[in-house]
């Protein structure tokens, strides 16, 4: 059967939208593979996609996949964006997950090195923590972190400090984070991380991250892979992750799919 006109204008639209947001050229601040973030957020009415294609971690010899985790950023104002995430997950034996929902509100408190200024880059995220479909997380709760990110000659760092209260017996915690990158090469950045999470009656979550991020020439689009080990008896043994994110203008994409402009 051979497709109508209107199937040739889906697939044109599909096709034209997925290139755009390929190629659309902005700047990418996505903060795959950390669990830590920096202190930047999407310029205004931009949107920033981080998705995490495959993951897999790897505790008391079970395999648990994470297929995908997803972060979107959307510039609200200059130094203001939302930030919404989940991640759905296939245990063992049993049916898929949607874990960890969230809904954040981050701001730039202090202009520094990732807004092309001197000095540190300040920046705090609060919000929910939404119920998910895991027993464990069929509650409200709430997070908050505060966030610098500085730079010493080519080393990058940005350090994570915050809290808040769990999804299902309102538990506080205490949630830390210090990510480390340096240029290897033009478009290339070998990354770690020392990262925690204390919860009231529960075994730390401690891990160390060692990966990399590749951003080809002349795109928007970052590629990252990453290994993650414990320094805890609280977190997944290992953790293998591989992920991509790109930004994109919301008004150039409402414009391609509606026809009506060009990215």
């Amino acid at each position: 059967m051979k497709p109508t006109r209107e199937g040739w204008r889906r697939l044109g639209v599909l096709a034209t939208t997925f290139l755009m947001i390929i190629g659309y050229r902005s700047p990418a601040l996505g903060y795959r593979p950390f669990i830590s973030t920096d202190a930047a957020v999407a310029d205004p009415q931009e949107m920033e996609v981080e998705l995490g294609y495959f993951a897999l971690e790897r505790t008391d010899k079970e395999n648990n996949f994470i297929i995908p985790q997803i972060v979107m950023n959307y510039g609200i104002t200059r130094d203001w964006e939302v930030v919404g995430e989940f991640r759905l997950e296939k245990p063992p034996a049993g049916a898929v997950k949607l874990v960890s929902p969230g809904l954040f509100l981050k701001g730039v408190l202090r202009e520094g090195v990732l807004q092309r200024q001197g000095g540190v880059s300040v920046a705090l995220e609060v919000g929910p923590l939404l119920p998910s479909t895991a027993s464990e997380q069929n509650g409200f709760g709430f997070e908050g972190i505060g966030i610098l990110s500085g730079e010493v000659r080519r080393f990058t760092y940005h350090v994570n400090v915050g809290g808040g209260v769990d999804r299902q017996q309102i538990n506080p915690f205490f949630l830390w984070g210090v990510i480390g990158e340096i240029s290897l090469l033009p478009s290339l950045r070998l990354v770690g991380e020392v990262s925690g999470e204390s919860i009231k009656e529960k075994i730390p979550d401690n891990s160390v991250l060692l990966g990399v991020i590749w951003q080809p020439p002349s795109s928007s689009v970052l590629l990252d892979a990453g290994i993650r080990k414990s320094i805890s008896a609280g977190a997944p043994d290992w953790q293998f992750t591989t992920g991509l994110t790109w930004s994109f203008s919301s008004l150039a994409f409402a414009n391609t799919l509606i026809g009506g402009g060009t990215p």
